[in-house]
């Protein structure tokens, strides 16, 4: 098996009360992180999921998805079935004719690898019901190729088609069968493909944290390595990992954040310490620290916090980058002992956490349950909507909403003090009625399927107010996002606020509501 050997922080210079920090600064500024790796000297330091996440959860990389078509090129390059400075059109012939603009018939796979294209953003994003591979041939170009940096995914996945093309096989088994085997790399591992067959190569990529690790980590060897087999085997072009992790193209004036204005190589961001990344969007990071050493995995859900990739970064350059050193530290002492010991209980205890009041009104909060407080006294004998089992109270609340673009009909909600709460919306469909449950905990977490789209989730909710519920849906899988509801309850009706944070999918969970309840 290709693994990593394990080892104490302090083993190779890392202080363990430094990565507490970090992982506690993350955890105070309500960063969601599925995953924490860190690699120093070859040694695996830090490996962190956080629940329901695990070392086997496939989690969707996104953008390091184009560092893997840039990789799947240079195997295709070496076996001499392209060349990097040939036009895109000679491949695709299919999807050119005498309209065909000549920057376009200008472009070459170099300038699609190092985003020089001709066009300032994704083309299949203008119509994504039209081919999305001829999209790149027939979209107005913007500009000359070869010349100014844009993040155009489509470029990506126009070259995962062009791999697929000339090996006849998804990009991602091309890629297992030349050297991904050889790492052990998930066999469940795939690539989301987009409505015509073909691989996301911009940002469909399935796999585990560890298996992007492991790349990273072979780009870092400049593509050689000791395999699962016991040998040393170069598995990537060296000169074109060189070439792929170096900075060729300025990113200064379209990086939004500072962690991406350090420029770019081949489908491979730099970074600011001298290294480079594999990005991807929502805080999937696989950092290079050359002068460190230091190999870091991230995945997580940064979508819909602004600049949140950028405090991870930041963490990381504040927290830990600073104290390591070149050297172990040798004296295992008691303190440095009970330091690991008190990393490894705050890194054990961290998971995918409930929504948190904001720092101003957090440590005199008192719970709230719909409109009473669990520490007052209250009639509640004479009310239809609150009811007791046992300790626990609950309220079962039906309201009929008037007409809105999601087609929601009425909306039940079942408030628990102490169990599993639940959201249910009806709508009309073709057999009947339609029910749509969200479950989740009031300070606590719920895991299930999300209606309609069946993706996994898990929920959480807080009182911000007395009669002001937040509910957030975390989305585990090909959707990584979330689905956030803010309630609000008066006497005799209710304002819902649904706002989706997904790419693609849950159309029908954003917007406003307004119901009047059901006596």
């Amino acid at each position: 098996m290709f693994t990593f050997k394990k080892a104490l922080p302090e083993e190779v210079g890392v202080p363990s009360s430094c990565i507490k920090k970090l992982l506690k600064s993350l955890d105070e500024k309500e960063i969601p992180m599925h995953s924490f790796l860190i690699l120093k000297n070859d040694k695996l330091i830090l490996e962190k999921y956080y629940a329901p996440y695990t070392a086997d959860t496939l989690h969707r990389m996104f953008s390091i998805s184009k560092s893997f078509t840039a990789m799947a090129i240079s195997l295709l390059s070496d076996e001499g079935k392209i060349s990097l400075d040939e036009s895109i059109t000679t491949y695709f012939p299919e999807f050119v004719n005498k309209e065909t603009h000549q920057w376009i018939k200008d472009t070459t796979i170099r300038n699609m690898l190092m985003m020089r294209t001709c066009h300032a953003s994704t083309t299949y994003k203008v119509n994504m019901t039209s081919n999305w591979v001829e999209s790149f041939f027939t979209v107005p170009p913007t500009h000359k190729p070869g010349t100014v940096f844009h993040y155009d995914t489509s470029a990506a996945h126009v070259l995962c088609a062009l791999v697929e093309k000339e090996t006849s096989m998804p990009m991602l088994d091309y890629m297992k069968e030349k050297f991904l085997k050889y790492l052990d790399f998930s066999d469940d591992s795939y690539m989301v493909k987009d409505p015509f067959g073909v691989s996301i190569g911009g940002s469909g990529l399935m796999a585990t944290p560890m298996d992007i690790l492991k790349v990273l980590y072979v780009l870092d060897n400049e593509g050689t390595v000791k395999c699962s087999d016991g040998e040393v085997r170069t598995l990537l072009n060296p000169d074109f990992v060189k070439k792929a992790t170096s900075n060729l193209s300025d990113t200064c004036i379209t990086g939004p954040l500072p962690s991406e204005c350090q420029g770019y190589g081949m489908q491979i961001w730099q970074n600011e310490k001298g290294g480079f990344v594999l990005y991807g969007m929502g805080g999937q990071l696989a950092i290079s620290i050359p002068d460190k050493k230091m190999l870091i995995m991230t995945t997580a859900d940064t979508q819909g916090i602004q600049g949140g990739n950028q405090v991870i970064y930041n963490s990381i350059y504040e927290y830990l980058y600073p104290y390591i050193s070149d050297e172990p530290i040798n004296n295992i002492s008691d303190e440095n002992q009970s330091a690991y010991e008190a990393m490894k209980e705050l890194s054990d205890s961290l998971a995918i956490a409930p929504p948190r009041l904001p720092i101003s009104r957090r440590g005199d909060y008192i719970p709230r349950f719909w409109g009473y407080s669990v520490h007052e006294e209250n009639d509640l004998t004479n009310s239809d909507k609150i009811k007791h089992d046992g300790d626990n109270r609950f309220a079962a609340l039906k309201y009929s909403l008037l007409d809105n673009k999601s087609g929601f009909k009425a909306m039940n909600i079942n408030l628990s003090e102490d169990g599993i709460s639940s959201l249910r919306f009806i709508k009309d469909d073709v057999d009947g009625e339609k029910k749509l449950d969200i479950s989740f905990g009031i300070g606590k977490m719920c895991e299930g399927n999300f209606p309609i789209y069946g993706t996994h989730y898990t929920a959480g909710a807080i009182w911000l107010r007395e009669n002001v519920l937040y509910i957030r849906a975390h989305l585990i899988g090909e959707s990584v996002g979330s689905v956030r509801f803010e309630i609000y309850f008066d006497k005799d009706d209710v304002t819902v606020y649904m706002r989706k944070i997904e790419e693609t999918y849950f159309q029908e969970f954003d917007g406003h509501l307004y119901g009047t309840l059901i006596k």
